[in-house]
């Protein structure tokens, strides 16, 4: 009987622990589902994101994950279904991602915040420049059989590459964010200063390179992003493409006036982007009189990928990287 008794004991005892189990497993499932769901199109928004959440949990997905940059980037239907569902939604707003326009016509969440980085900065975003010796991109489109010259003004969508442009976007992610989730408003404005507070110390070291640096220009032997950040210190620069250029084949006259610029400047470095494969500043190199310029790379964040950010890449640490290549540059 005793024996019985302790079968019936056991048995019971069983039970609870696994109806607390699935309990436990039902509440955790139930957390996961009231989570916020943020949709983010670029490393650097990411990033901003997760800096603003601090020990807030929120599922957070960046779509350019694999390398493909803002203007080769074509979203999948998991995309769309993603963004259609997700609470807050960042992207860039410019040119290479009107899809996204498209996209949130058709959301399903009609309580969703969106965050359009180029109308979040307004006035400050600047129409994209053709320099100097730079090969221009033709800029056209069908009209009843014709074709047309694209008028409409084209931005530059670098926007991210500024510290300062920096700033005001995480101010704005954080207000949006706290509009989401009212009860962790406290939390994510406290963050973001913080974390504001990290940019503006960074801004006077770029500031304090630029001033004591003997020479004042960039030389690029590729597409040229960095428009913002040079702006932001007074630095002037020469390249072979605009930012947002498709281009990737340089003509003779473009690397013959680039490797001259470098003679008359008496510039020691030619720069180039993280994605690109050096030969268009090695032909440049070849061109100048002492054929010796170093050959350096700035990371315009638009190939970092999800195992970068596993292995430790941040914005903060890629802008502190680009500030040592800058510096020694500008030698």
């Amino acid at each position: 009987m005793k024996k019985i008794i302790s079968i019936i004991a056991a048995a019971a005892l069983a039970v609870g622990i696994f109806s607390a189990c699935g309990t436990q497993k039902n509440a955790a499932t139930e957390q996961e589902k009231a989570r916020l769901k943020i949709v983010t199109t670029i490393f650097p928004e990411y990033d901003w994101v997760n800096e603003i959440l601090g020990d807030n949990k929120a599922d957070v997905t960046l779509l350019l994950d694999n390398g493909v940059d803002l203007h080769s980037y074509q979203p999948t239907a998991e995309d769309i279904l993603k963004i259609s569902e997700c609470d807050m939604f960042i992207y860039v707003g410019g040119e290479s991602d009107e899809w996204a326009e498209d996209a949130l016509k058709e959301a399903k969440n009609k309580n969703m915040k969106v965050v359009n980085l180029l109308e979040a900065l307004g006035e400050t975003v600047k129409e994209e420049e053709v320099k100097e010796g730079m090969q221009e991109e033709e800029h056209e489109h069908e009209e009843n059989g014709e074709h047309k010259e694209h008028e409409e003004p084209e931005y530059d969508e670098h926007v991210w590459l500024s510290l300062k442009n920096t700033q005001t976007l995480v101010t704005k992610i954080a207000d949006t964010l706290s509009q989401t989730d009212a009860k962790n408003a406290a939390s994510y404005k406290s963050n973001a200063n913080a974390y504001n507070q990290k940019l503006a110390r960074l801004d006077d070291e770029y500031r304090s390179a630029v001033n004591a640096a003997s020479a004042k220009t960039l030389l690029f032997g590729d597409r040229f992003p960095f428009r913002y950040l040079v702006d932001d210190y007074g630095l002037d620069y020469y390249a072979a493409f605009a930012g947002c250029s498709a281009e990737t084949e340089a003509s003779f006259e473009t690397i013959l006036f680039l490797a001259k610029k470098i003679d008359e400047l008496g510039l020691k470095s030619i720069t180039q982007i993280e994605s690109a494969d050096g030969r268009i500043a090695e032909t440049i190199k070849q061109n100048t009189a002492s054929k010796n310029q170093q050959i350096l790379t700035l990371d315009s964040m638009q190939s970092t990928t999800s195992k970068d950010i596993s292995n430790g890449a941040s914005y903060l640490t890629i802008m502190k990287k680009n500030l040592a290549v800058l510096t020694e540059a500008l030698k």
